[in-house]
């Protein structure tokens, strides 16, 4: 019975050699393949395949992608392992327009800028050209157009705290009751400072006081309705909301008004 157990001792050495052998075959194997990978990433971080090849930007309307990407300094000759995300942020975000940016990497070589626009709330007449106000109140003096479209004009203003509180009122007025202005004439008085003349596209003129504007035009649409069709005539936003026809004509106030 001894005998037995070192036959099959002695037939099973041969077997454990062998399979030893493979081990450290494919534990070489794994050495080399780790080996040559990383000369791979080494060599392919150091050349041009690395590079940036496509900036892509999106979500900017009035700051062009250029500018964008001049800001924020990456070229096709940048590194795509050596971008960081917040210094990028940081650049772009030096722009007076831009008031968000998010950077994504998109491997292998792909960087996506997304941009959030301060909103053109007006703009202010400056020499025969239109400056845009933006929702914070600032001038952008470098940037002149022909007559916009987009936002209403503002005429005899000028830079300081008045423009500051207009464009705060602007800001928190939704498009859709900006859309309906044509323009805003700073209209001062010595009963009230503040007084603003607001002309519709729709031929309404609007008496109202730049404090508390934002939450009294919203309901413009509703008292317009509630107008005879093609009446004209001013909308008194102030202490109290009532619509003033204009006279006709001959002379004779209309008589039909609306009060609230």
């Amino acid at each position: 019975m001894g005998k037995g157990k070192v036959v099959v001792l002695e037939e099973r050495v041969p077997k454990l050699k062998e399979q030893r052998r493979q081990r450290a075959n494919r534990q070489l194997v794994i050495y080399i393949s780790l080996f040559f990978m990383l000369l791979v990433c080494v060599i392919y971080a150091q050349s041009p395949l690395s590079n940036v090849s496509v900036i892509h930007v999106e979500g900017n309307n009035h700051v062009s992608s250029e500018d964008i990407i001049e800001l924020s300094g990456v070229t096709t000759n940048t590194s795509f392992w050596k971008v960081k995300k917040d210094e990028i942020e940081q650049r772009v975000k030096q722009h007076p327009e831009v008031k968000e940016v998010s950077v994504k990497k998109r491997i292998p070589n792909r960087i996506d800028i997304a941009v959030v626009e301060r909103k053109r709330i007006a703009y202010i007449l400056d020499n025969h050209s239109f400056l845009p106000i933006l929702d914070n109140g600032k001038v952008l003096t470098h940037v002149k157009q022909a007559i916009p479209s987009d936002a209403p004009i503002l005429i005899g203003w000028n830079e300081g705290e008045a423009i500051q509180d207009i464009a705060s009122q602007l800001a928190n007025t939704p498009n859709s009751i900006l859309n309906l202005i044509s323009e805003i004439h700073h209209t001062p008085s010595s009963s009230d400072p503040k007084h603003i003349t607001v002309y519709m596209n729709d031929g309404i003129e609007v008496s109202a006081t730049v404090d508390r504007f934002a939450e009294k035009i919203v309901h413009y649409p509703s008292i317009v309705r509630q107008l005879q069709p093609g009446m004209k005539g001013v909308l008194h936003l102030e202490m109290s909301t009532y619509f003033k026809p204009y006279e006709t004509d001959e002379g004779n106030e209309k008589t039909d008004e609306n009060e609230r």
